[in-house]
């Protein structure tokens, strides 16, 4: 299975722009796909796309009734279309992904250390579930620590419980976790003019801003946090 995320744009070129400046790579044209060697999101300028996660396999066909136990699935052209409890859509794409989605050891983007997706889900227990059954397994947290992360092919979704993240929340969001580095990330996002949405001083008693959130031109969330 290959995993990507989709982001949607009014503007195919601003979203370009946008992840060149943060470092990312482009991996196709046709259709935009860009990278910054953890992760690969295709920007997709389809009025009727959204922001979500593209699960990529030869057929579904054996989760689909498992899968509708939590949620409607609608069948396209090519795979289905469903949702978890965050809003998130996820898309079950019966073809081979557009491109080879091959990793790198580390991150070369500005943003720093991409550590997975981020959700915020109003059933944190029935979005686990969902997970697994798309073969997602748990890799940290627990349900009484308020999050729970699953691991699928060296991708790591993380689900939130409600009330439990004291600033903006952007579904789906990606996170970046720099530790003691992150200041010096926060400086080169302000070089590069890249509007923030939040500024973070909640996590420190000095109230430095030591986590910011920034998102692209089609909404798609960034966490940018120490950790």
């Amino acid at each position: 299975m290959s995993i990507l995320l989709q982001s949607p744009t009014p503007d195919l070129q601003s979203s370009k722009n946008f992840y060149l400046r943060l470092g990312f790579r482009q991996a196709t044209a046709n259709p935009l796909i860009l990278t910054d060697g953890k992760v690969f999101i295709e920007i997709n300028p389809d009025h009727y796309a959204r922001a979500g996660i593209k699960l990529f396999r030869e057929s579904w066909k054996p989760e689909i009734q498992k899968l509708q136990e939590f949620t409607a699935v609608t069948a396209m052209e090519n795979g289905y279309l469903l949702s978890d409890p965050s809003g998130v859509w996820i898309y079950l794409m019966e073809f081979v992904a557009p491109t080879e989605l091959v990793t790198d050891d580390k991150s070369f983007s500005v943003l720093g250390n991409f550590a997975g997706l981020s959700l915020e889900t109003t059933d944190i227990q029935k979005s686990k579930e969902l997970y697994e059954a798309l073969g997602f397994t748990i890799s940290g947290g627990s349900l009484d620590h308020g999050y729970i992360s699953l691991e699928n092919h060296g991708f790591t979704i993380s689900l939130m419980k409600p009330l439990s993240c004291p600033h903006l929340f952007f579904n789906p969001s990606m996170t970046y976790f720099n530790g003691a580095g992150n200041i010096k990330v926060i400086e080169k996002i302000r070089k590069l003019n890249i509007p923030i949405a939040e500024e973070i001083t909640h996590f420190n008693n000095n109230r430095l801003v030591d986590n910011i959130i920034i998102r692209d031109p089609g909404g798609f969330g960034f966490f940018i946090f120490s950790d």
